[in-house]
């Protein structure tokens, strides 16, 4: 079945479930079915079809699930983003999955403007993030930020809003099911940090996702009388995958997000009283600061997933602290994943935590660990290259058949291996202890960051001449960028030309990807090829 027909199953069985919470605006699975159908509709009427790619940019919101819903409905292809995405970098994006539709907020379209006459995307539908908001939160809403949004030129032709879409077609109208449609189709792109400098789309199947959807619900057990705080954006696979669609398929309640603070998400747990949550490491380091958490129930809780980066055990013996000294007995649990196998292929199970190990496989995953650069096994307790496979593994990665070949690997066994560039080990009883990324990826607050993909826009800038980008320890972000530069004219070397080439960054890369720090150089060291010598920088700093 297709992701759309699984939750079809779940709101067929709790017509009146709640399916989310938007910021105190709620929805039964009977009328989010109904949004859904509606929307799939409309999408068909205005000539969208099987095999369409289609950019979504949306924050955790109403439009997110309803759009996303329908585009799997009729086959298209949903291409994820983030909603704070430079122009740039929505250039590439929509270049790149060959869009001819884009939805966003009202808020973003400024960022979609600059760059549409150079893309194929002829309709860009605009939502509102007061469209599902009750008329005091409207009201409240446009008097802090709404009425500081600059509305789109009337005249736009390829400006739809999200309620005229919906006008277009009647009340009740649902179309048929496509019975062409296949799981293995192509369904989502999402996209990786890039270890190339170019992020990479990674082309996924309604399998991959309800794969682990029925993955993930074997770990609670997930039940429909089940809560989860939605805070990881939808265009991240965990987020995505895990926080909506594993919930929906279940039955569960999703209380979207849209923006995190500790402040808030304090306050949902105390109002929501949620059996699930999960996030990046700094966002268990944010709650274990943020006050409102030291007068919180926390016996609500099943479990607490942290993913995105290595968690520190420093945290999760906190926050396993803070939850018992709450009347709680769940346990904040570390996975790994990757986008090639849509989010978490490895969890740690409940009451097994072993220091230093991202747990054992989800059920019908397989994980190795080979020696580098070969298929050939290591034994237990040896450093290499972790390779998994199962029914998550991605098709491949888009416009890169080369590089799918190369990641994607037939073994001697005759199973379809994903080498996923980590150095791992691996116990005589399956656990797997993460070391490294083997690839040049750098996490900022859980997300990927190509530190060469920075380096190329530092380099673009007429007053550089080199640049090398490390990530660099931070008590918050746990890592952050520090760039080196070599400028053209050396004696231009100043703290205005630092914050000048800083907010240049900011035009051209997502928040994450900015340096925190720009410190200018005569020279870099070199490899003996020539090569800026990136690992030296990394020990000198070590070093300081």
């Amino acid at each position: 079945k297709t992701m759309y027909q699984l939750v079809r199953d779940a709101a067929l069985r709790f017509p009146e479930h709640i399916a989310y919470d938007f910021m105190g605006t709620t929805s039964t699975y009977r009328t989010l079915l109904e949004d859904i159908d509606h929307t799939a509709t409309a999408l068909t009427g205005r000539g969208l079809q099987k095999g369409d790619a289609v950019t979504v940019c949306l924050p955790n919101c109403p439009q997110a699930l309803i759009f996303f819903y329908a585009l799997n409905k009729i086959g298209a292809v949903a291409s994820m983003i983030h909603p704070l995405s430079a122009p740039a970098e929505i250039e590439f994006y929509l270049k790149e999955s060959g869009s001819v539709w884009a939805v966003t907020l009202n808020a973003f379209y400024k960022n979609f403007l600059p760059v549409l006459e150079r893309t194929g995307v002829r309709t860009v539908v605009l939502a509102k993030i007061d469209d599902y908001l009750s008329p005091v939160k409207r009201a409240f809403f446009y008097l802090a930020s709404g009425r500081k949004i600059k509305a789109p030129d009337p005249a736009d032709p390829r400006v739809l809003w999200w309620r005229e879409l919906l006008a277009e077609a009647p009340d009740g109208t649902a179309a048929p099911v496509d019975t062409t449609l296949s799981p293995d189709d192509p369904a989502v792109i999402l996209y990786s940090g890039g270890t190339t400098g170019v992020p990479k789309g990674i082309l996924l199947s309604s399998k991959n996702f309800n794969a682990l959807g029925l993955q993930t619900a074997t770990q609670g057990p997930i039940e429909s009388t089940d809560v989860i705080l939605s805070i990881l954006p939808v265009f991240h696979g965990f987020g995505l995958g895990v926080c909506v669609h594993t919930f929906l398929i279940a039955g569960g309640k999703c209380v979207l997000v849209p923006r995190f603070t500790a402040e808030s998400v304090a306050a949902l747990i105390t109002k929501e009283k949620p059996q699930y949550m999960a996030g990046v490491p700094t966002l268990y380091e944010a709650l274990l600061r943020e006050k409102r958490m030291k007068n919180a129930d926390l016996s609500c809780f099943k479990t607490a997933y942290a993913g995105g980066d290595k968690l520190p055990r420093s945290v999760k013996e906190r926050f396993d602290t803070l939850i018992r000294n709450h009347g709680g007995t769940a346990e904040l649990l570390e996975g790994y994943g990757l986008t090639e196998s849509v989010t978490a292929c490895i969890v740690t199970p409940k009451g097994h935590y072993r220091p230093g190990s991202v747990g054992i496989p989800l059920p019908d995953m397989l994980a190795k660990i080979v020696a580098p650069g070969t298929m050939e096994e290591s034994p237990p307790g040896t450093d290499g290259e972790l390779c998994v496979a199962g029914p998550t593994l991605m098709l491949g990665y888009l416009n890169s058949p080369q590089e799918t070949k190369s990641t994607l690997r037939t073994h001697p066994d005759g199973i379809t291996w994903l080498h996923t560039g980590d150095s791992c080990s691996m116990d005589e009883d399956g656990f797997v202890y993460f070391k490294l990324r083997i690839k040049r990826i750098v996490k900022v607050s859980g997300v990927s960051v190509s530190p060469v993909r920075v380096e190329e826009v530092l380099d673009a800038h007429p007053d550089v001449s080199l640049s090398c980008v490390i990530g660099i320890p931070d008590k918050y972000k746990l890592q952050t960028l520090k760039a080196f530069v070599v400028l053209s004219d050396p004696d231009a070397a100043s703290p205005e030309k630092e914050r000048a080439l800083i907010n240049y960054c900011k035009e051209h890369l997502i928040t994450w990807s900015v340096p925190e720090r720009i410190v200018f150089r005569d020279n870099l060291p070199l490899t003996l090829v020539g090569k800026v010598a990136y690992r030296e920088l990394e020990n000198e700093e070590a070093g300081n």
